[in-house]
């Protein structure tokens, strides 16, 4: 099964072109669903058909071979809840808490992202709708908050790690004794437990977007503020090892009209594309270019199936195949005989020296680029040195290590 993340600036047509990819695969007799984040049903006035949101529902057929569905998060915030504060119950009554009922509870901010996370690792368990799907389209939210949703899986690890080491579950047999002792029970066992089923749906989420399969389609309109966030976002996506499928130039306009005022919106869009074709490497070395394909303008909204079917003609929705990653994306160089030290190759195209951060914490690098942050476990090898410098060349930051004396093999 692929699966296609669909994002871009705001107002740039995301959902539209969400959906004609979708319907497209599905005239090439593909079985298909696209999903949706947004809470209102642009999806469904993209395709001309209301659309379901799950749970509850199943997704809706809203052409042959394309099912169509919304994540609502706010039955996904309440569902989760309620389910952490039946395995808490102990816990509560002890405290004396006063339970919550399902009809007054209302979503929090931050809810959209966990709901989402849950639909992407839905996504790769097709046997839970009861059909096999070969490709998933989704509608993701606008680009900076989808960077931000995507990134999360590997956070939260991080964080349920840190906090809640499973080596301490190692205790488990005490906890009867403990709890007889203390008089209390004790709310280990169940709060590892839910921090262990939660590790296990983000790591599903994580293989999801590592895999092959998986990739993103970036929806701009050519202009100054559509390059603006193309740029910054294609270091984040590279951050974070997403790999661009494609980018889509949606609304474009013809070169040929004879009103000046069209024409003038249309030389710009020509020059914002030029740019963007300049931009060879997306995800940066050895990785492929992703391509620039044009969307025209329809002259108004897309609405319903024959508009959608406009918008892919020519093949410009079509979506390619996975490509096998390679084996190193972020490969650590052998410069010991020579300078004797290790260099690790981190690409960041886009990416602007005084916008850069580094700073080593552990086994850990905290590596800042931009607006965005991730902290990168080192290699095995470089664990055993200290960083000694970096540099931004190409677009590919080169982060230098050198030996630790007291922890490097010593060689005869």
């Amino acid at each position: 099964m692929r699966t296609v993340l669909v994002t871009g600036p705001g107002g740039a047509g995301r959902t539209t072109v969400a959906a004609a990819t979708a319907l497209a695969a599905a005239r090439g007799g593909e079985r298909v669903l696209v999903l949706s984040t947004d809470p209102t049903d642009t999806l469904g006035a993209a395709l001309g058909t209301a659309t379901p949101r799950p749970p509850g529902s199943a997704p809706a057929e809203a052409a042959p071979g394309l099912w169509a569905a919304r994540v609502d998060s706010g039955a996904h915030f309440r569902a989760e809840l309620l389910a952490l504060q039946e395995r808490a119950g102990s816990v509560l009554d002890l405290l004396g808490a006063n339970r919550l009922a399902a009809e007054e509870l209302t979503e929090l901010p931050g809810s959209e992202q966990f709901a989402l996370l849950r639909a992407l690792r839905a996504c790769g368990e097709p046997q839970g709708t009861g059909r096999a799907y070969d490709l998933v389209v989704v509608d993701l939210p606008p680009l900076h908050a989808a960077l931000a949703a995507l990134a999360l899986p590997g956070q939260l690890r991080r964080y349920l790690r840190r906090l809640l080491p499973p080596e301490r579950q190692a205790a488990r047999a005490l906890r009867p004794m403990l709890a007889q002792l203390a008089g209390v029970p004790m709310p280990a066992q169940w709060l590892y437990e839910t921090a262990a089923r939660w590790d296990g749906e983000l790591a599903a989420v994580e293989a999801l977007l590592a895999d092959p399969d998986t990739t993103v389609r970036l929806v701009a309109e050519p202009g100054p503020a559509g390059a603006d966030a193309l740029r910054t976002a294609r270091t984040g996506l590279a951050l974070f090892g997403l790999r661009v499928e494609t980018v889509t130039a949606n609304r474009t306009l013809p070169q040929d009209s004879p009103d000046t005022w069209l024409a003038t919106l249309a030389a710009q869009q020509r020059k914002c594309l030029a740019e963007w074709a300049e931009w060879a490497e997306w995800y940066g070395a050895g990785r492929p270019a992703a391509p620039v394909r044009e969307v025209r303008h329809l002259g108004g909204d897309p609405r319903g199936l024959d508009d959608l079917d406009a918008l892919a003609a020519g093949g410009a929705l079509a979506v390619e195949p996975g490509h096998e990653s390679p084996d190193e994306p972020w490969p650590v160089e052998d410069r010991l005989a020579d300078d004797g030290v290790l260099v690790w190759h981190v690409p960041l195209p886009g990416a602007v020296k005084e916008e850069l951060g580094l700073v080593r914490r552990g086994d850990e690098l905290v590596l800042d680029a931009g607006p965005f942050r991730r902290i990168l476990t080192l290699p095995s090898a470089l664990r055993r040195c200290d960083v000694s410098g970096a540099g931004l060349t190409g677009g590919v930051l080169k982060i230098r290590f050198t030996p630790d004396p007291r922890l490097w093999p010593r060689t005869k």
